[in-house]
């Protein structure tokens, strides 16, 4: 069975979930992480994880919100998630592409989540995009202040740099849907190069649908997709890909097991 590490549930309809659960059980996607995004919306990931019995939450604030609120304090969000089904927190980082909130509170909030993670002993899920120098120096920093935090870098599309430094930190790197496109040919020899103890996958859904289904509204059942290519780049049948990642993400999201 596959897990997808990381969708956004509440992007979707109320009404259209018992079918995208349906469709993720016929492709043997057992469960899924819906991500928190801004403080407001982790009602609905409370919500979502209470109403199934195969959904996982995380809370906190995506770097395109960094401004738009006060940035939570790192035991808010460890109160948050003394939810015995919240298993983690983020997703935050940095966004240097879209710059949608200013780099110095970005950089604060994700200092924030990163304390946070810290404090409760939960992983942190990493949005990096175009910003690969600061979440290093940041992360060795807070790593150096702050003491071990786990962490996983999600829908990676970054430079071969920030992978293997995540990776000798401790952290692990998800693949999504841009794992498949005919163009991704230097994320490919990435993904076929990390250690396979520390490979995850995701849909990122409803963004992202992987290649053959590309254009669609993407869904936690796609994460078949991006898992097949990623087996064959390892030399491996999906079945063992799924146990692979499977045994990673337990490892990883401990709260989950």
């Amino acid at each position: 069975m596959l897990i997808d590490s990381h969708c956004h549930l509440d992007y979707f309809a109320e009404s259209e979930l018992p079918d995208i659960l349906t469709r993720a059980a016929a492709a043997q996607v057992s469960e899924m992480v819906t991500i928190g995004t801004t403080m407001a919306q982790a009602a609905n990931v409370l919500k979502l994880v209470e109403a199934h019995a195969n959904v996982w939450g995380t809370v906190g604030v995506h770097p395109h919100h960094a401004g738009e609120a006060d940035i939570p304090s790192p035991a808010l969000l460890a109160g948050l998630a003394e939810h015995p089904k919240i298993i983690g927190f983020g997703e935050s980082g940095l966004d240097y592409f879209y710059d949608r909130a200013p780099r110095e509170q970005q950089q604060e909030n994700f200092r924030a989540h990163i304390r946070a993670a810290q404090l409760a002993d939960l992983p942190l899920v990493i949005h990096a995009r175009d910003a690969d120098a600061d979440i290093m120096n940041i992360l060795q920093a807070e790593l150096d202040a702050g003491g071990k935090f786990e962490f996983l870098l999600h829908c990676f599309s970054s430079s071969r740099q920030l992978a293997e430094f995540g990776v000798k930190l401790g952290g692990y790197v998800s693949f999504s849907g841009i794992l498949t496109f005919v163009k991704s040919h230097e994320l490919k020899q990435i993904a076929a190069d990390l250690p396979a103890e520390r490979l995850l996958v995701e849909t990122d859904a409803p963004y992202l649908a992987p290649v053959p289904v590309r254009g669609k509204r993407n869904e936690p059942a796609f994460v078949a997709h991006t898992a097949a290519v990623l087996a064959g780049l390892r030399g491996l049948t999906l079945e063992q890909l799924a146990e692979l990642t499977t045994a990673n993400f337990l490892r990883l999201f401990r709260k989950a097991d």
